[in-house]
């Protein structure tokens, strides 16, 4: 019995044993190194070459994938800033990562990241950063460079991933790795490529090598539309072939911004490269404080706020249900605004300093 007793130990030891070394060989690919640093900031990046590809088709090929891709996000996601004659697309994204899912509970986090694309002829490259998580509705906030890379992530001799923070370091890695293939297929043609095409693709390569795309056939992109904003402008002139004319603040009435006819979204900075856009959840209005035309933004409860307490100055867009433009586009003096208590929402007081309506 005591013989039977022991084999049955050491079996267990063995089958936890290799549980445990099949876990770390899965792991592997999440180690050292898996979360790129750039000057401290989390990068996560990737060359694309492209043989026989202009720069003009690699950026138009782009611009629509990135387009496409932010607006399946349904939320304030979208291109922030483009420039042809450089190459230079930049994208925000506000997407959902599940850790686990199941009918009785769903484990999930959003992740808040900057899409950058630079093209050139024949190649381009890609990358992810400013990436930010909103946890438990809102009551956990985490930035990248404190939560998944090695020196959190992984223990000491960096051969393990720390307990807790695997999970987060293993998923934001496959979602970069989402995001590179996307990019690949976009670069590459739609259509049905041929048998001898299909062999000649490459297999993948190491992380720190280009990925080389050989388009499945060669199709012939057409011009994209591009808005070509300056870092100054971009906050105030946001959208293509829009006509605004600029409107003395005294001027706008209640009827330019009526409460429940559309949604009010928050842009902080002026640096396309380095703005937040946030949509007042609680709504807002036009109004006076002191005789001083002012716009009222309400956040809800469970918003961020932290980087709005800090600006004096920010711009309000107003869009109409179901439009793509904003009608009223408001520069703004941020003002004191009464003290909010515990679960209430946040009220924002703006003077208008600069208004600009839709004309068209």
């Amino acid at each position: 019995m005591k013989n039977l007793t022991k084999m049955a130990g050491l079996l267990l030891c063995l089958l936890l044993g290799a549980a445990a070394q099949a876990q770390e060989n899965k792991d592997s690919k999440y180690l050292s190194g898996a979360v790129p640093e750039v000057d401290g900031k989390v990068v996560f990046s990737k060359e694309y070459s492209i043989p026989g590809m202009s720069q003009d088709e690699v950026f138009n090929r782009l611009l629509r994938w990135m387009e496409g891709r932010l607006q399946e996000n349904k939320n304030d996601s979208r291109v922030l800033y483009t420039n042809r004659e450089e190459g230079q697309i930049v994208g925000m994204g506000d997407d959902w990562i599940v850790f686990s899912s199941s009918a009785l509970s769903l484990d999930r986090t959003r992740i808040l990241y900057q899409l950058t694309v630079v093209c050139q002829p024949e190649k381009c490259s890609f990358s992810i950063e400013k990436i930010r998580y909103i946890y438990m509705d809102g009551e956990e906030k985490y930035v990248a460079e404190e939560w998944i890379t090695d020196k959190y992530a992984l223990n000491k001799a960096k051969t393990k991933l720390v307990r807790g923070l695997a999970k987060w370091r293993r998923k934001t890695v496959d979602f970069a790795d989402a995001y590179y293939q996307q990019v690949a297929d976009a670069l590459s043609a739609v259509d049905e490529p041929s048998p001898a095409t299909e062999q000649a693709e490459p297999a993948k390569p190491a992380a720190n090598e280009p990925m080389v795309i050989v388009p499945k056939k060669k199709v012939v992109a057409q011009d994209v539309q591009v808005v070509e904003e300056k870092p100054e402008t971009v906050a105030l002139q946001p959208e293509a072939g829009a006509a605004y004319r600029e409107m003395a603040p005294a001027e706008l009435t209640s009827d330019w911004m009526q409460s429940g006819t559309g949604r009010l979204v928050i842009v902080i900075g002026t640096d396309p490269f380095n703005q937040t856009v946030m949509t007042a959840n609680a709504g807002g209005s036009l109004g006076q404080v002191d005789g001083k035309p002012v716009v009222f933004t309400i956040l809800s409860p469970d918003q961020a706020h932290g980087q709005l307490d800090q600006v004096a100055e920010y711009v309000v867009r107003f869009y109409p249900n179901g439009a793509t433009e904003p009608t009223v586009v408001l520069q703004c003096r941020k003002l004191p605004s009464p003290e909010t208590p515990d679960g209430m929402p946040r009220t924002y007081i703006g003077e208008i300093v600069k208004a600009s309506v839709l004309t068209k």
